[in-house]
């Protein structure tokens, strides 16, 4: 008996098939697969900044995203969950909206006037002199299992970006001089989707143990005016048998990359909120050449991605069904009281000036510092996730 194909949607218009079956369906059942996108817009001295994400989840039916401004400890936020089908190829979700203006290189989003909370933006994120790039190859199993937990592919990449954010009726223009931009996006089977089953064994929560995490593109800037990208992600859980998990590289605007043989970790957190307050990372290329950047906080500004559902959000998830068209949102006043934090978790943007030698840029940096770390001053008393 022949198979059955999905439906027709209009990417398969388009000649970029890779495997036998429609572009309404994915390879596989599993319900954690996502295809994600996640950026960042920020102003060089900390005064605002914008987050965005959007999630494709084509097994769980569901598109979900989110549009958050940060302004010092401040963060508002709007959410949106809609049913993907018949619509899947539109990125948007209700007044929420993301557009690909030229592949590789102009995103458009945007947020519509809206009645759950008073902002609304339009920016493009213009990454004309640097290319993307992939990172490495994201697979894990289930700790203390056998389940494949994530088999991810990622790119970042860096820009400028222009536009405006509007808030509380307030208009911040957003220009290529005064802002920067990161964005990254990936597809595959992702933690963090939908609730956990109940009907199997529990696996080890990796969140209950000691990590020390950080993640970021930069866009850097030499003296004779050229442009060139830095990313490193940094993961060290110290637990026997665990290695350090370092990738990274130098990357230049022809394409190419010069790779990370080691990263040094040498940055502050807070003792109570565990927000990054800025320091060193020691890198060590390939080649033995080695450099170090410097941090430098610029202010509180930073969207805390919690509420964008990442670790979940008041009893929500990632891809969960919310029915046809769900919208809300909420308004933090301070980001950095402890019952908001405990919403909110660690994993947020922080602006940081980087310095590297003679060369200067900004970027975004993620972190989340878990545990006890007394060479860090974090302590048991202030522990979360």
């Amino acid at each position: 008996m022949a198979r059955i194909d999905s439906v027709l949607v209009p990417m398969d218009e388009y000649m970029n098939h890779q495997i036998a079956e429609t572009f309404a369906s994915v390879q596989q059942s599993d319900r954690s697969w996502t295809e994600k996108i996640c950026l960042c817009v920020a102003a060089k001295d900390g005064s605002i900044s914008l987050g965005f994400g959007l999630g494709k989840y084509i097994n769980r039916n569901v598109m979900d995203a989110y549009g958050a401004v940060s302004r010092g400890v401040e963060q508002i936020t709007v959410r949106g969950s809609r049913q993907l089908s018949p619509d899947t190829d539109t990125y948007s979700v209700g007044p929420l909206h993301y557009e690909i203006v030229e592949p590789l290189k102009r995103i458009r989003v945007r947020l519509e006037e809206n009645d759950v909370q008073p902002i609304s933006f339009d920016v493009m994120l213009q990454c004309e002199d640097i290319p993307p790039f992939l990172e490495e190859h994201e697979f894990r199993r289930q700790l203390g299992a056998y389940r494949v937990d994530t088999d991810l592919v990622r790119y970042h990449q860096v820009g400028v970006a222009s536009g405006w954010i509007k808030v509380d009726g307030k208009t911040h223009d957003v220009t290529p001089d005064t802002f920067f931009c990161t964005r990254d996006h990936s597809w595959g089977v992702r933690y963090g989707v939908g609730e956990t089953p109940t009907d199997i064994q529990p696996g080890l929560d990796s969140t209950k143990f000691p990590m020390n995490f950080h993640w970021s593109p930069m866009r850097l800037v030499r003296p004779d005016g050229s442009v060139y990208g830095i990313h490193h992600f940094y993961l060290n859980i110290p637990i026997p048998g665990v290695a350090k998990i370092i990738q990274g590289g130098i990357e230049h605007a022809d394409g190419s990359r010069d790779e990370f043989a080691d990263i040094e970790s040498d940055l502050n957190y807070h003792p109570d909120t565990r927000r990054l307050l800025g320091g060193d990372i020691h890198l060590t290329l390939k080649s033995k050449e080695k450099r170090t950047l410097n941090l430098e906080v610029v202010s509180d500004t930073g969207v805390h991605l919690g509420a964008g559902m990442y670790f979940g959000f008041d009893g929500h998830h990632h891809g969960q069904w919310r029915g046809e068209l769900n919208l809300e949102g909420e308004r933090f006043d301070d980001c950095t009281d402890i019952e908001a934090l405990k919403r909110l978790h660690q994993i947020r943007d922080c602006i940081v000036k980087v310095t590297d030698g003679d060369a200067v840029g900004y970027a975004n940096i993620q972190t989340v510092i878990n545990g006890v770390w007394e060479d860090h001053g974090l302590l048991k008393e202030a522990e979360f996730i």
